[in-house]
């Protein structure tokens, strides 16, 4: 399906496309965060073009938390197989060996899980330009983000030392002990995001799209029981088969579903349109109105 030429989409992928090459050619040693997530996902697609023929020069990163989807691995290793890009997957031998886990630990296992093995694996690999794929429409502390945003030493963020960007001007300049975490979807929302991957039939992960999948109600959210070993029953669990679909991806002990009939992407872009409700209201641990994804963000999380 082609994309219609002159259009906001078209302008958002130039200037996405853009963002990489700068980036890129002012790098040392960059690397692409992937969570295997629709903006991740997108964000890579993109960066295979930004650099065809050639592949992107640089690998993937993911941070595997020990509890990712299992078919979001299996989607990760398809991807970065079936593109030719090399992935690094990071994570914290010594926090899966204590048994860190979303259900008891909360935001300490993200920050033990998540946080730490991404700045170790950053600081191990020397990267100075890291891409992620961050849009400000998410929440509140990403719309305080730049394009090119500038990290201290220890990978946190302080929304005060950020640089302005007037005119899609991107100063790229880092200091020996900075890096920057540069968005190149900054601009996109989610609608985007769909759209996107349907005129260009880019592959998601298939827990984007309605099936029947055993969930428990916990608080009114729907949490699908990806791993019935590992769950953590409650006296009051009923699990049961529903049809559901995810609008975010995180770990599957705090990411709610939703009851959908949507199966493809159209299907998806569809009820996406119509729907009232935050993107990211399935994240059981965002915290209130973001305040929480701010504070990770000052520690080095994303």
């Amino acid at each position: 399906m082609a994309m219609p030429r002159g259009s906001r989409l078209d302008h958002l992928v130039s200037e996405a496309i853009h963002i990489i090459r700068e980036a890129t050619a002012e790098a040392r040693n960059p690397v692409m965060l992937f969570s295997a997530g629709k903006d991740s996902t997108v964000m890579a697609h993109l960066a295979l073009r930004a650099f065809y023929p050639a592949r992107p020069p640089f690998p993937l990163l993911h941070v595997d938390s020990t509890w990712e989807f299992a078919a979001l691995l299996e989607f990760r290793d398809r991807f970065a197989a079936r593109h030719g890009f090399r992935l690094v997957v990071a994570a914290n031998e010594a926090g899966r060996a204590e048994g860190i886990n979303p259900f008891d630990h909360g935001e300490y296992y993200t920050r033990v899980m998540r946080t730490d093995p991404l700045k170790l694996a950053l600081d191990a690999g020397g990267h100075d330009v890291i891409f992620g794929g961050a849009r400000r429409d998410e929440e509140r502390s990403r719309a305080k983000e730049r394009v090119f945003s500038v990290r201290d030493e220890h990978h946190a963020w302080n929304p005060r030392d950020q640089r302005a960007e007037f005119w899609r001007l991107y100063n790229t300049r880092l200091l020996a002990n900075q890096s920057a975490r540069v968005f190149p979807l900054s601009n996109w929302t989610e609608i985007d995001v769909w759209h996107y991957a349907l005129l260009s039939g880019v592959e998601l992960a298939p827990l984007y799209f309605a099936t029947p999948r055993p969930v428990v109600e916990r608080g009114g959210t729907l949490i699908a029981v990806d791993d019935a070993a590992r769950m953590r029953w409650r006296p009051e669990d009923r699990p049961v088969r529903r049809q559901v679909r995810f609008r975010t991806l995180g770990c599957w002990p705090v990411t709610g579903g939703i009851e959908s009939e949507a199966t493809d992407l159209r299907g998806v872009l569809a009820e996406t349109l119509s729907s009232r409700n935050s993107e990211r209201q399935g994240r059981m641990s965002d915290g209130e109105e973001g305040s929480s994804l701010e504070r990770k963000k000052r520690e080095g999380y994303f």
